[in-house]
């Protein structure tokens, strides 16, 4: 069983700037594909960023040129720097583990982008 916990979001700006953390509960961490996913209210769960286990990143193209994922196998984590938010990035936005077909959530955290 692998526990996600994101945190890092709140209330910005629009050209404003967030930087979401995702803490894994696992030391085998590193053999995880990891993602950020977000759900505006309406809207369907869509990808925004993946990185692989080996490093390997994309992007949703909304976001591409802004967002960056990066992440730290020594401390479990994985990281969303987000920069020039605008009011459609306005979502809560969930981290997501995967490995041979074993998926886990955080619980996910509010990102309101509004002046």
């Amino acid at each position: 069983q692998v526990q996600l916990v994101e945190s890092g979001g709140g209330l910005v700006q629009p050209g404003g700037s967030l930087r979401l953390s995702c803490a894994a509960s696992r030391s085998i961490f590193s053999r995880y594909d990891m993602a950020w996913y977000r759900q505006a209210p309406g809207k369907q769960r869509e990808l925004v960023a993946r990185i692989t286990s080996g490093g390997n990143k994309n992007y949703a193209g909304s976001v591409k040129g802004r967002f960056t994922i990066s992440r730290d196998n020594a401390k479990s984590t994985m990281y969303l720097q987000m920069n020039s938010l605008k009011p459609e990035d306005t979502a809560v936005y969930s981290c997501n583990a995967y490995r041979m077909g074993n998926d886990y959530w955080g619980q996910g955290t509010q990102v309101t982008v509004s002046s």
